[in-house]
């Protein structure tokens, strides 16, 4: 496929930086990618030339193991192949979306629906997943209480999805610098973290809270927000571990689990349920001389609310 836009994700930044352990260098990041198909397999049925289409975090997985079949395989027992910085089946490392053109399996392909504006259909593909995933699977509705802590390229989407959905949302957010921008977004409350007030006032509130943020918080006080029978998933994922206190779980049936984007089914339907809803990432488009410049910004949470580079440019 022809790669016409390309987001930059947090993950990218921890695999640049080596965060998460050493890397394959040279890596060509990317994996909220959009653009069109520009050649197909013999064999292939499900995309023609010319069709606008998805790449996500995952460009492979066996397919075969019990997590495939149901849908999972992101989780593949066999290990899944990420979009970049692994290994492909032919031992090659594989490269992301900051390129001109990329060549996928099928059926790793996602079908864009008409509707959604390309460059910022791309976010959907990691942050729009990643957050629709557990709001799916912990049951967000009508009737439920969901937090979102953070708001910022994960965020603003489980904002966005939860509002959706027909749930009451929270945002948990350091300070009240972008309440008015949360409320717009589909927020109904907007509480600062760094009030002490707020975890007293908000004690045993929610149903599910969405952690987003890719940096150390305070487990146990976040665990106290949870009601009953509530569940806190970490979507984002922060280099050092996340001490949790078992009395923080035991004192009220609590649940602290994660979630991992989403399978190939699963993504294809939240790209149509934010269609249908007229979802999307708010974007600001960068050309690709500057994306050193959008790690440095995205480090001090200052983009609303995902870059993503015009690969024309490069």
């Amino acid at each position: 496929m022809g790669i016409e836009y390309a987001g930059i994700c947090h993950s990218d930044i921890h695999t640049v930086n080596g965060d998460w352990g050493p890397q394959p260098f040279p890596v060509v990041p990317g994996h909220e990618i959009v653009g069109t198909v520009a050649e197909v397999g013999p064999e292939v049925t499900k995309h023609k030339v010319g069709d606008r289409v998805g790449v996500g975090c995952m460009v492979n997985a066996c397919r075969e193991c019990a997590n495939c079949l149901r849908g999972d395989e992101q989780y593949c027992l066999n290990g899944m192949i990420g979009t970049y910085a692994a290994t492909d089946r032919d031992g090659t490392t594989t490269q992301g979306g900051y390129s001109t053109a990329v060549v996928v399996d099928a059926n790793f392909v996602l079908s864009i629906p008409e509707g959604l504006d390309p460059a910022a259909a791309a976010p959907l593909l990691c942050a729009g997943i990643t957050t629709y995933t557990p709001l799916k699977h912990w049951e967000a509705g009508p009737g439920t209480r969901v937090a979102v802590v953070g708001l910022g390229g994960l965020g603003h989407m489980a904002v966005k999805i939860a509002h959706a959905l027909g749930a009451e949302v929270t945002v948990l957010s350091q300070s009240l610098k972008k309440q008015e921008d949360g409320l717009r977004l589909g927020a109904d409350h907007y509480y600062a973290t760094s009030d002490p007030d707020t975890f007293e006032a908000l004690a045993s509130s929610f149903d599910l809270i969405i952690n987003t943020v890719s940096a150390s918080i305070d487990v146990n006080a976040y665990l106290g927000l949870l009601a009953v029978d509530g569940t806190l998933v970490n979507v984002g994922a922060p280099p050092e571990p996340l001490p949790v206190n078992a009395m923080s779980l035991i004192g009220a049936r609590r649940s602290f689990a994660g979630s991992m984007i989403g399978g190939i089914a699963m993504t294809q339907e939240m790209l149509e349920f934010c269609a249908e809803h007229g979802i999307a990432s708010d974007v600001e488009v960068i050309a690709a001389d500057q994306v050193n410049e959008a790690y440095e910004r995205v480090l001090a949470s200052d983009v609303r609310y995902r870059f993503v580079i015009d690969t024309s440019t490069l």
